[in-house]
């Protein structure tokens, strides 16, 4: 039984369920515990690095991109007391996130013809803009992924993130606990299982959609000495999909404290 989802996005990144509708969502799906990971920002709305609302208890996370040389991976911070290191790193990379996706909305207008009902702003995302494509083409959200906006496609624009040694150190001073995100999502999960020697957590429990080899993974964390996470990578209000027991959940709630 899921009792903790420590992988939720909100309207605050691209996620479409607003933070205030975070415990009736968690309440539905009999889930606990939320962490509140946004993409390359902070929450303004939560007092604490880990508070209760209506019942649920939420965690102040966040998931960090970074680039590790050979690849890109993400990181999640858990626990959040942000630093005025932080918050500066996520207001440019805020201001990247706007003019990236100007650039990817330009495109996509110019090479379909269309006109899409989406600005550039802080928080946009790629999901965003494939809602909008699927507002007004006959693409789907994920077709627009796969031949306009996804990596390697025509409109698709790079980001500008920090490194993986910078990242790691911001999460590091603002965090209980830094993790990666879902191993198995990279090209080279060997490669990305490595960098966690520099991390305390790895996403464990993860809603991949297909098999994937947890030995190695169990062999990392017992190599590294990691504490395993989990979570639905909500982007909606069906959480629970993926995420911690009530064991797991204590472990991460005491490294917490």
């Amino acid at each position: 039984m899921v009792v903790a989802d420590l992988h939720v996005h909100t309207t605050r990144s691209d996620g479409s369920l607003p933070l205030s509708s975070v415990p009736a969502a968690a309440a539905s799906c009999e889930v606990d515990v939320v962490a509140i990971t946004d993409h390359d920002r902070v929450q303004p709305d939560l007092e604490g690095p880990v508070t209760t609302r209506e019942g649920t208890t939420l965690v102040h996370g966040i998931e960090l991109r970074v680039d590790a040389g050979e690849q890109r991976l993400d990181l999640l911070g858990y626990g959040v007391e942000p630093t005025d290191a932080l918050r500066a790193e996520c207001a440019r990379i805020q201001r990247d996130r706007s003019e990236r996706g100007r650039q990817i909305i330009d495109c996509v207008e110019d090479r379909l013809g269309v006109s899409l009902p989406v600005e550039p702003r802080a928080g946009l995302g790629r999901p965003h803009i494939a809602r909008a494509i699927a507002e007004v083409t006959d693409y789907s959200v994920q077709g627009a992924f796969d031949h306009l906006i996804g990596d390697d496609c025509p409109c698709f624009v790079a980001r500008e993130v920090p490194d993986f040694d910078r990242g790691r150190a911001l999460l590091a001073d603002a965090c209980g606990l830094v993790g990666l995100a879902h191993p198995f999502r990279y090209r080279d999960t060997t490669a990305a299982l490595a960098r966690c020697a520099d991390l305390d957590a790895v996403e464990r429990w993860y809603p991949y959609g297909r098999p994937v080899d947890t030995e190695a993974l169990d062999a990392a964390i017992d190599q590294y000495g990691l504490v395993p996470t989990g979570g639905s990578d909500a982007h909606d209000d069906r959480l629970g999909v993926a995420g911690l027991d009530g064991s797991a959940w204590d472990r991460v709630g005491n490294a917490l404290v």
